[in-house]
């Protein structure tokens, strides 16, 4: 068997997999150029998925499995060049942590005016106000899945009310509440943070649009680690600027990286990052016995024991 790991950063150690797995050529390209040079004979193809291209697939015709390293695989999905046979998996369940950690970084940065803090740092300027706490404040996670699930019990541990929105869920440990779509504006009314965590599909593009804006409290913030477009970009903007809701934490646009004429980058109520959320300075560690166990039960045949199979 033959695998090509195409990983330009740290997400993945090759190296690691080469050791575990003797008897398999194991080729590491962290190019594009390399990529497209080595993956003719790879039957399994180790990649965040944001990072497959359909030149990449054209150039692969035997291959049949893609270990994704990320969550989500909707770009994979849109691929043109992408064959009916080949099976995905993805890195579901590792991304928790780093996810509800940068939800917090948002809740406490937004509520205690942490952007202004530091405005007021660069303008030499000394002033304080009462620092709203975390502590009986309700969170609105869009979205139950294994992040949804990190996120609810830390937010628990600070004293928070959870609920979730959800048509697939009923329960889940540390949610108060699970409310099916249809009833999105009854969260949304309730909610300090809205939390925007479901993938983005035909259902979702612009779930949060100018409606559910309208339906958010002004002293609520509306934080979003899903995928830019299923926030409608536009209706937020507006509601920023109108006071309709209090603030934003992004993590994600509908184009990445944002104009540089996109009012979002101005605003004093927004805290903005580049898509960092699924990334940790111990990824390789954490995505590795997922690659490592699907490779070992597709080589040993167990085709049922592979995880997170998305197609």
């Amino acid at each position: 068997m033959e695998v090509l790991v195409h990983e330009r950063e740290a997400h993945f150690d090759a190296a690691a997999l080469r050791a575990a797995f003797p008897g398999v050529s194991v080729h590491d390209a962290k190019t594009r150029e390399r990529a497209l040079a080595m993956g003719g004979g790879a039957e399994v193809l180790v990649a965040l998925a944001h990072e497959v291209s359909d030149e990449l697939l054209s150039a692969m015709p035997k291959l049949q499995w893609i270990f994704a390293l990320s969550t989500g695989v909707d770009h994979l999905l849109g691929l043109k060049s992408l064959p009916a046979g080949v099976r995905i998996t993805n890195g579901r369940g590792i991304h928790g942590p780093q996810m509800a950690e940068l939800a917090f970084l948002f809740m406490i940065g937004l509520s205690r005016g942490y952007p202004r803090m530091e405005a007021n740092r660069r303008g030499r300027v000394w002033d304080r106000w009462a620092q709203p706490l975390l502590t009986g404040k309700t969170a609105a996670i869009l979205g139950i899945g294994a992040i949804s699930e990190a996120l609810a019990l830390r937010c628990k541990a600070f004293g928070m009310r959870v609920t979730g929105v959800s048509d697939a869920r009923k329960e889940s440990p540390g949610f108060d509440a699970i409310l099916p779509r249809a009833r999105l504006p009854e969260a949304l009314a309730e909610a300090d943070f809205l939390i925007v965590l479901v993938p983005l599909d035909a259902s979702t593009r612009h779930m949060i649009n100018a409606g559910a804006l309208a339906a958010m409290k002004p002293s609520a913030f509306l934080i979003n680690l899903a995928r830019g477009d299923v926030v409608d970009e536009a209706a937020l903007i507006a509601a920023l600027q109108s006071g309709g809701i209090a603030g934003a934490g992004l993590d994600v646009y509908s184009v990445e990286p944002p104009a540089g004429q996109n009012p979002l980058w101005d605003m004093p109520n927004v805290m903005m990052t580049p898509r960092i959320g699924g990334m940790s300075d111990i990824y390789a560690e954490q995505i590795f016995p997922v690659v490592a166990g699907n490779l070992r039960a597709l080589i040993d045949g167990r085709i049922g024991d592979i995880r997170n199979i998305v197609r």
